[in-house]
C-alpha cells in the first residue's frame, strides 16, 4: 500500500535514508530535513506487518521543475516492484502539479531509464538544485548521474 506520508512515519524515513546514505547509495537526510520536507514523502507500507518499508520524494525545484529523491526501498523487500510503484506515483504526481522537467540524480540510471529519463549533463539544471549538495560525502567530487524526464 503506497500513500502519503504521516508524522509517525518519520523515523522509518530516516531509518532507511540511513542505511543507504551508510553504503554512500544516497544523500543522508536530517531529521528535521524530513520533518521540513514531510508533505514530499511516499511511504510505501508492508500490510502485513504495518510499517514502512518504502519512501520516495518528489520535491519542487523551480518552476515547472522538481526532483525524485530519497527513493529507499528496505533491503528484505527489493526485488518485489515497491520501487518501480513508488516512482510511478511521484511521476503521477508530478503531472498532476503540471511539472514538466522531472530530473532526478542516481547511481542507478538503468532503473531510471525504465521509466524513460534520459542522461544529462549536470550542468543542465539549475544551480538552485545543488543547495543539498554541500552535505554530501561525494562533495565536490559528485559521482551521481543526473538523468531527465520531460513530461
Amino acid at each position: 500500500m503506497i500513500r502519503k506520508a504521516i508524522l509517525d512515519d518519520v523515523t522509518a524515513i530516516h531509518a532507511l535514508l540511513q542505511f543507504y546514505s551508510k553504503k554512500g547509495e544516497l544523500l543522508a537526510r536530517p531529521l528535521s530535513k524530513i520533518y521540513d520536507h514531510l508533505r514530499d514523502f511516499w511511504v510505501f507500507i508492508d500490510p502485513q506487518k504495518d510499517k514502512v518499508v518504502g519512501c520516495c520524494a518528489l520535491q519542487f525545484c523551480w518552476e515547472h521543475l522538481a526532483e525524485i529523491r530519497s527513493l529507499a526501498v528496505d533491503p528484505a523487500f527489493t526485488g518485489q516492484g515497491i520501487g518501480t510503484l513508488m516512482t510511478e506515483r511521484a511521476i503521477q504526481e508530478a503531472f498532476y502539479f503540471k511539472i514538466k522537467d522531472l530530473f532526478t540524480l542516481t547511481y542507478r540510471p538503468g532503473f531510471f531509464q525504465r521509466f524513460e529519463f534520459s542522461t544529462i549533463d549536470k550542468n543542465e539544471l539549475p544551480i538552485k538544485v545543488w543547495s543539498d549538495c554541500i552535505s554530501c560525502v561525494h562533495f565536490p567530487n559528485c559521482d551521481e548521474v543526473a538523468m531527465l524526464k520531460k513530461l
